[in-house]
């Protein structure tokens, strides 16, 4: 005989669906970040951490009243990285491999998340300070291992802004000829 559920689950059970099918896109990104792995291949880390959060927040959906959802399965997401950072050591091929697992987790909320440095430190218990510190820490490496591409039209091409005078900063004159005063 066939098993009956409340119209209630059906609901709760269609709206987690349809909130995984909206985000998890950006948080299996988010847990690539995390876990140091390359985009471009499968990341069965990523996918592992994704997946414990999702469930765990799958578990309490029914007592989200109000709470942001997004919110919860990344702190789920994080809580669990953050628990098992060890097993994330070492380069891992990805954007964000060279970094350390603390670095990975700062450099993903503050930055990809768009988490306040005063929030990012209350989640990981850390001081505002330090998490700032991690961050441009964790920016300067990846500018060494990834340098920005020289702008196309040589060396130069770069330097000047989008133009009109005083446009290379208000201590240096604009180089460009000035038409005759009347």
């Amino acid at each position: 005989m066939r098993e009956r559920r409340p119209a209630r689950q059906r609901r709760q059970d269609r709206e987690f669906e349809s909130f995984v099918a909206g985000t998890a896109g950006r948080l299996l990104h988010a847990a690539a970040l995390l876990t140091g792995e390359p985009a471009s291949r499968p990341a069965p880390a990523a996918e592992e951490l994704l997946t414990y959060a999702l469930a765990r927040t799958y578990a309490v959906w029914h007592r989200l009243r109000g709470e942001d959802p997004y919110a919860r399965v990344r702190e789920e997401m994080t809580a669990r990285f953050a628990r098992t950072a060890r097993r994330h050591r070492g380069p891992r091929g990805g954007l964000t491999g060279p970094l350390s697992p603390q670095e990975r987790l700062v450099l993903v909320l503050r930055l990809h998340e768009g988490e306040a440095e005063e929030q990012t430190a209350a989640q990981l218990g850390l001081p505002a300070e330090r998490v700032h510190a991690l961050c441009l820490r964790a920016l300067a490496e990846l500018r060494s291992h990834h340098p920005e591409p020289a702008p196309a039209g040589g060396p130069d091409a770069g330097r000047r802004g989008a133009g009109g005078p005083g446009a290379d900063g208000p201590d240096r004159p604009d180089p460009r000829p000035q038409p005759a005063a009347s």
